[in-house]
């Protein structure tokens, strides 16, 4: 039986709509316009102009952010319910990892120099200035961002110390990837949706009580940033956990994204994890008739811009653009950016994971 066969024969038992088809969706320009979001929420930081639009207390990249976890939510626990935990992490590790790790090399040894050279007029003490080159490598390479400058670069900018205000997300990603995998050991969480629903709700309270439980993980950060983040994932987990009998349909993408807007807008504080399974659910809704190009389908830039993104824009910040407005900067930052991401795709993120599944025997994820 083909794929499409297949595809058709299940969308005649779901309740509503159709299947989401993995070869006929518009998710990776969704990501793209996710990460040109986060791209242009940080050039009102980077220029020194505010911290732009905000609703219901969160930027626009911070919103974005939450979309990128609900569609990773969603594939991810599919591809760990259709894998061996041995092959759903190499298939992880090969998507995160590799191309995270050269855009440190690319920041450590491309991005600093030049800021470092216009800061001092010659190279002279870069390998040897705290932050080294090295260590930035080195220091972060576990994806919990611990080091941000890199040589005492950038400086003389309006948000200065910091070549990427982006990678510490992916850590919290991968303890999302750690989460499900765990989860994908239980026969149960494969057959009912019940145990990833529990545990989507147990995440949305703690996040409600964050501020109560802080004293006990001594006001750790990295605790409040994962709790605040992990519901997002939890609720694409969901929506691929219910995806055996609901399908993606017009009426119920209308009254998830209603639903979303109504539970952010009046439930204060976790309004916006409480309603992450109706976020993604919408936003998966529309990948189903929104129309990408053939171009962007074939090539998923979309991490490269969004790792690549913010480092681009200090470089432009040093080296004057600043001065030019968030909206010609934005540009300017953009045009620079898709370079990068797409090298990143092409020479990095390609070949690394075609690599990785003929290592392995598995089912594409």
């Amino acid at each position: 039986m083909t794929a499409t066969a297949v595809s058709a024969e299940r969308s005649q038992r779901l309740l509503v709509g159709k299947a989401l088809d993995p070869r006929s969706n518009s998710l990776n320009l969704i990501r793209l316009i996710l990460a040109l979001l986060v791209l242009f929420a940080h050039s009102w930081y980077i220029v020194g102009d505010g911290v732009g639009p905000h609703f219901r207390g969160e930027n626009l990249g911070g919103w974005a952010v939450a979309g990128f976890f609900g569609i990773s939510g969603y594939l991810i626990t599919a591809s760990r319910f259709g894998n061996r935990i041995g092959v759903y992490l190499v298939h992880r590790i090969a998507r995160i990892f590799p191309a995270f790790v050269v855009c440190l090399v690319v920041m450590a040894f491309v991005f600093a120099p030049i800021a470092y050279l216009i800061q001092h007029g010659s190279l002279s003490g870069f390998l040897s200035t705290p932050t080294t080159p090295i260590n930035s490598i080195i220091a972060n390479l576990p994806l919990r961002i611990v080091s941000y400058d890199i040589a005492g670069t950038p400086v003389g900018v309006p948000y200065p110390g910091a070549w990427n205000g982006s990678l510490w997300t992916l850590y919290f990603e991968f303890i999302a990837y750690l989460i499900i995998g765990f989860v994908g050991f239980f026969a149960l969480a494969k057959k009912s949706p019940w145990p990833i629903i529990l545990l989507f709700v147990l995440s949305v309270v703690f996040w409600a009580n964050m501020d109560a439980l802080m004293p006990y993980f001594q006001g750790n950060p990295n605790v409040a940033l994962a709790a605040r983040l992990i519901p997002f994932f939890l609720g694409g987990a969901v929506v691929q956990s219910c995806s055996s009998w609901l399908g993606f349909g017009n009426l119920p993408g209308i009254a998830s994204i209603l639903l979303a807007g109504l539970i952010v807008f009046f439930v204060h504080g976790f309004g916006p994890q409480l309603a992450a399974p109706f976020i993604a659910y919408g936003i998966l809704w529309i990948s189903t008739w929104l129309k990408q190009p053939k171009v962007v389908g074939k090539n998923d830039i979309s991490y490269g811009a969004y790792i690549y993104a913010f480092p681009v824009q200090q470089l432009l910040a040093v080296l004057g653009a600043y001065h030019w407005g968030v909206w010609l900067f934005t540009i300017a930052a953009l045009v620079c950016t898709v370079p990068f991401a797409l090298l990143s795709w092409l020479l990095v993120e390609r070949p690394v994971m075609r690599r990785a599944r003929k290592t392995v025997y598995s089912t594409p994820s």
